[in-house]
């Protein structure tokens, strides 16, 4: 008998609740409009239930009020798309009946409160929306953003959150290929933690939540409920302040990624049997919305008895249970007959498994728990009504204008000089104390590993790689590349030239390897979107995002959207993280970002006009932040990719650099500590020519043999070419101005030994 049933055979447990009213409606994170909306909707007062669920459903986490008017803005379809957004990952063809499966997700609030826990279950949950679609996980990076190194909160949820990190992926058996760590004061006190899977399926056998019909049995499958993270996604759904740290840290859910393995597996063995119609992770707000959802998208209601949920803890509540975030627990609706298969796998993987409830015909969620209706509520209104607000948005306005002349080289020592400052901060600086944390090789197909300066690493690209295993050709040397991008810098100063950029990088990353880049996944880290200069930055940035992803042939398939990265009313820079995803059909051909060999001739591809504004270089050099972003051309930037790879594929270039932040200084920089061979370049001597940013440029190195022959490419393509130098020797020499690697590789390595100890 379940501890529920035993309970009813006696009496019910004490469960005195508060007054449903707007007040109670408000500490949720109602408005007064859509708390009436929801009396309306029901013509009557809702149970405390109810309006729990309603709360969480109409949540920003879970309804995207603010974002859906915008989002509907971003291309999302592609021959090769086979699954875009509104299922819980997005999908595409690969090719040989093969598909990727792959989204983002952030965790930023949790993650605020309870680094480890709120980092460790941002990356189970990202695992699950993408097994759930029937692909097992062989991917994962992340996109992390901390406050000011000095801020006394930021070793704290730095240490925290990559420890979070680590312990989940690693513990899976899934591979950590790639990511980015940025510090910056905008994010003291609230870190972004966005977590990316990417997972391999067969194309024709992809799982979907929708698709139930009437009468079909609804299984819970996984471990069981607790009291964690309840009202998870309406604490996530505004801002926090200092205080928060102890009264909401309950909200942040606790993860065993062991359990997730063991789940993964039966999940994986159950949909072999062929007995899932429909599947749905517990993901934010629990079992209240993977059963709306399996509902809401088989046009069918939903009758749970929740005296049969498996639970951890006594007396729990109809409210507690549908809205506790207990990790690693799916909702299955099977069909009718494959109820003792189902048991049996479960069973044999060490998971609970339990008939919660029937479907039914009356589109209405119905929860019964001690002999008592709970919860009556119709399933369209509160999925199809849930608010959407166009809320008032300001432009951000146009940044000023920098003059180079201001910010000449010998007003800060030359080249090298401001080099070091660049190469020695935070954000540039040698990140081994992370990746060293991370397991990038488990399952034996990463060829591209992270990127770790600082130490010899041939195998480091722009973007991640990793072959995909073939089940009928065990010699396949087909591989995927992956990659997170995004500069807040940018999008804080021109959200829409940021937007782009974003995806435009994401772009070049792929392509820098060799492989063709086919979708993403978004995560956009917004402040509170009630200032209208923030919603602004939302708006410009996911403009621009669409305007880059429409000119590159590169749709968004899935997402997510954070909003409220505020903590005591300060807003994080507009952060619209890019995820991309991109194939080569032999990896074999693939090239890394490190100088290959000495006595090999360096190109700059893609034209220069040595824009200073928001770069690296003001910022370290000479201690401001002002100026506008580089402005992006889409045509220059599509151009360019098509020659890299065309080139990579023809096997002339030999190491492939894409120049972003710092330039084609630290470009340079970094292709040469990645393998420590130096080179030795000249070029105008002025901070535009090595320190700009502008964009549609790599760095590349070229065989003598094959000069004539590439540059007689370019000139065909009608591609800007511009020689430089040759790789040499073991410094890095710009005209007559140089340095050691040696006493580079120690500037670069610095700022974590300092930071960490």
């Amino acid at each position: 008998m379940t501890q529920a049933a035993e309970a009813t055979a006696n009496q019910i447990p004490d469960m005195t609740e508060p007054t449903v009213n707007a007040d109670l409606a408000k500490e949720w994170g109602m408005t007064a409009d859509e708390y009436d909306h929801a009396v309306k909707m029901l013509n009557r007062t809702p149970t405390y239930t109810e309006l729990g669920i309603i709360a969480s459903m109409w949540s920003e986490h879970c309804s995207y009020k603010t974002s859906r008017l915008h989002l509907k803005k971003l291309p999302t379809k592609a021959p090769w798309v086979i699954q875009g957004p509104g299922e819980n990952a997005g999908v595409i063809d690969i090719g040989d009946g093969q598909a990727a499966v792959f989204k983002m997700e952030s965790h930023n609030s949790p993650s605020y409160l309870e680094p480890f826990q709120g980092a460790a279950t941002g990356v189970g949950g990202i695992m699950r929306d993408v097994f759930t679609m029937g692909a097992r996980p062989i991917a994962n990076i992340n996109a992390l953003r901390f406050g000011d190194p000095s801020h006394p909160k930021t070793k704290h949820l730095c240490s925290g959150v990559v420890g979070g990190i680590s312990s989940y992926g690693n513990c899976m058996g899934v591979p950590t290929v790639g990511g980015e760590t940025n510090f910056h004061a905008t994010y003291n006190g609230n870190p972004l933690c966005n977590a990316m899977t990417v997972g391999l399926a067969q194309a024709d056998n992809i799982f979907y939540a929708a698709g139930a019909g009437v009468d079909q049995p609804v299984v819970y499958i996984g471990s069981k409920t607790g009291r964690d993270g309840i009202h998870g996604a309406t604490m996530s759904s505004g801002e926090l302040s200092d205080d928060d740290a102890d009264d909401k840290r309950p909200t942040v859910q606790v993860g065993d990624p062991f359990t997730e393995k063991l789940l993964l597996e039966a999940c994986l063995e159950l949909m072999q049997e062929d007995a899932i119609i429909s599947i749905q992770d517990m993901g934010a707000a629990g079992l209240t919305s993977s059963a709306v959802e399996i509902a809401a998208k088989g046009n069918i209601g939903v009758e749970l008895d929740l005296d049969h949920v498996p639970m951890r803890e006594e007396n729990m509540s109809a409210y507690e249970l549908m809205l506790s975030e207990s990790q690693e627990r799916m909702l299955l609706i099977l069909k009718p007959g494959r109820e003792e298969i189902a048991k049996r796998i479960m069973e044999k993987w060490d998971m609970d498994f339990a008939v919660i409830g029937r479907t039914t015909d009356t589109k209405r969620l119905v929860l019964n728990m001690y002999g008592k209706v709970w919860c009556d509520l119709p399933v369209d209104p509160l999925v199809d009504e849930a608010p959407e607000y166009d809320r008032p948005h300001e432009p951000t306005p146009a940044a000023e204008e920098i003059d180079n002349a201001e910010y000449a080289l010998e007003k800060c020592g030359g080249v090298v000089a401001a080099l070091k400052k660049i190469m020695s901060c935070a954000d540039m600086s040698d990140k081994s104390w992370i990746w060293e944390q991370y397991d990038s090789l488990v399952m034996g197909q990463t060829t591209f590993s992270p990127g770790i300066y600082g130490t010899q690493n041939e195998n480091t690209g722009d973007a991640a790689l990793v072959r995909i295993p073939h089940p009928n050709d065990a010699h396949a040397k087909k591989g995927l590349a992956i990659s997170s991008d995004c500069t807040p810098r940018y999008c804080y100063a021109n959200p829409h030239e940021g937007g782009k950029q974003a995806v435009a990088e994401s772009y070049r990353n792929i392509c820098a390897i060799g492989a063709k880049p086919l979708a993403v996944t978004n995560n956009l880290n917004f402040g509170n979107p009630e200032e209208p200069r923030i919603m602004g930055q939302f708006v410009g940035c996911v403009e621009g995002m669409g305007e880059a992803c429409k000119a590159l042939d590169y749709p968004i398939i899935s997402g997510n959207v954070s909003l409220y990265n505020a903590t005591n009313s300060k807003s994080i820079y507009p952060t619209p993280v890019i995820g991309g995803v991109g194939v080569i059909e032999n990896s074999e051909k693939a090239v890394g970002l490190g100088f290959a060999d000495e006595d090999q001739h360096i190109y700059v591809v893609g034209g220069s006009h040595g824009h200073l504004g928001q770069s690296l270089y003001l910022r370290e050099a000479f201690g401001v932040e002002k100026g506008d972003a580089p402005h992006v051309d889409l045509a220059d930037e599509k151009k360019n990719g098509e020659f890299i790879r065309a080139m990579i594929e023809a096997g002339y270039i030999t190491a492939c650099h894409d120049v972003s932040d710092g330039g084609i200084a630290c470009t340079l920089a970094e292709m040469a500590l990645a393998t420590d061979i130096g080179a030795s370049v000249g070029g105008v001597d002025s901070a535009g020519f090595w320190f700009g940013e502008d964009q549609a440029r790599y760095v590349v190195t070229i065989k003598t043999v094959d000069m004539a022959k590439f540059e007689v490419a370019a000139q065909e393509a009608k591609i800007s070419l511009l020689e430089i130098g040759n790789t040499e020797g073991d410094a890095l020499s710009f005209n007559k101005d140089s340095i050691s690697l040696t006493e580079l590789k120690e500037i670069n390595s610095a700022f974590f030994k300092e930071f960490m100890g």
